[in-house]
């Protein structure tokens, strides 16, 4: 199994503390990799505008750095900080790894009069360019991320030590969001592409369990011509892109992503109050249907934080904290390292009909169910 870890606070903290709380659930992984996302930032050295865009990932050669200026200039972004980690590179068990990027960028001007969905649509066209082109160059150039506020590392070792190879205990990055995974892809080949989180246009998560449902879901996804339904060196990867689905594309709020990965039954749907709709929501996406166990964390671009559960309930997760601070694990001793002075008793593991949310306010749980009433017009 993986191990998760996920805090949210209202004041900006290191990604090391989450790491730490990663290094408590050590028995529950090999320790092959680690993936963060990192949202709400804030830089030591240099006042972040959140509406700038950030690029995350690794060139692993001069020339693909060179590669990346070059298609970067030509979009006409510019840029405005490129942050230099302090890499101890004998820490490092790859060696190809010329530089990790994390640069803040002034989009380019021409964006002005564009609306903010074909914002978005440039910056995802932008990053797949870019992992064409380390593709298409032997893999020399991984990019995770392009987006507002986002910054994403990922690197294969142990989660504490890939923290301090990269000097995450410096204190010079800090998030209000941080989203941690510890174990690299095992059903295939290793890959950085497979490690979680998973992102795609401000939307992200992470896993830890298996989908056996996964050739259906992503031939399904593939096929509705979105740019951004590609990948898949995961089976995870399509919990992150039916999110993007439910809440970008069908624009349906968050608490019907469960409806959709997990329907009620028949006779559970006849009793529900807008039942007619959501069965039609699940014929319409029958094929989005998840095969467990999962427990799947995500992050929305507004700083919502989420919890779900598959019927199955064979891979745990815990929430738990105060208000302004809350923290999602794999196990209770992770939530323990992120928030220990929180009230315990309040912890909470959800049910197969759950959904925890953690609104941008993080003043308190929202602790939802397929039974409850769906917040929407179509449905009313």
């Amino acid at each position: 199994m993986c191990r998760l870890a996920m805090k949210t606070a209202s004041k900006p903290f290191s990604p090391f503390s989450v790491l730490e709380a990663m290094e408590a659930m050590q028995e529950g992984y090999d320790g092959s990799g680690l993936g963060l996302l990192l949202r709400g930032l804030e830089f030591a050295e240099y006042k972040y505008n959140a509406k700038d865009p950030i690029l995350s990932g690794i060139a692993h050669s001069e020339a693909a750095l060179a590669r990346l200026n070059k298609i970067m200039i030509e979009a006409g972004f510019e840029l405005k900080y490129d942050h230099e980690f302090d890499v101890k590179r004998q820490m490092i068990e790859a060696k190809d790894r010329f530089k990790y990027i994390l640069r803040v960028y002034k989009q380019s001007a021409t964006w002005a009069s564009l609306s903010a969905e074909e914002v978005e649509n440039r910056l995802m066209l932008t990053r797949l360019a870019l992992r064409k082109d380390g593709e298409a160059h032997g893999q020399d150039l991984t990019v995770f991320s392009l987006w507002p506020d986002v910054a994403m590392i990922k690197e294969v070792g142990w989660p504490l030590g890939v923290g301090q190879a990269l000097g995450l205990d410096s204190g010079r990055i800090t998030s209000r969001i941080c989203m941690a995974q510890g174990r690299q892809n095992t059903n295939y080949g290793i890959n950085l592409y497979a490690c979680h989180p998973f992102f795609i246009q401000g939307v992200a998560t992470m896993t830890n369990g298996e989908n056996t449902a996964f050739i259906p879901i992503k031939d399904w996804l593939s096929g509705r011509g979105f740019p951004g339904y590609i990948g898949y060196q995961s089976d995870s990867e399509v919990f992150a892109h039916i999110l993007h689905y439910v809440t970008k594309q069908l624009k349906l709020p968050l608490e019907t992503y469960k409806h959709v990965i997990t329907p009620l039954k028949n006779e559970e749907l006849a009793a529900h109050p807008q039942g007619d709709f959501l069965r039609g929501l699940r014929d319409a996406c029958r094929r989005l249907i998840i095969d467990g166990p999962n427990a799947v964390i995500g992050t929305l671009p507004d700083e919502t934080s989420m919890l779900v559960m598959d019927a199955k309930k064979m891979r745990p997760a815990t929430v738990g904290g105060k208000p302004g601070e809350w923290a999602i694990a794999s196990e209770m001793c992770g939530v323990d390292a992120m928030i220990p002075d929180r009230d315990r008793s309040k912890d909470f593991q959800p049910m197969r009909e759950h959904t925890v949310i953690i609104p941008p306010d993080r003043q308190e749980l929202q602790i939802w169910s397929q039974f409850d009433h769906l917040p929407i017009h179509q449905a009313a």
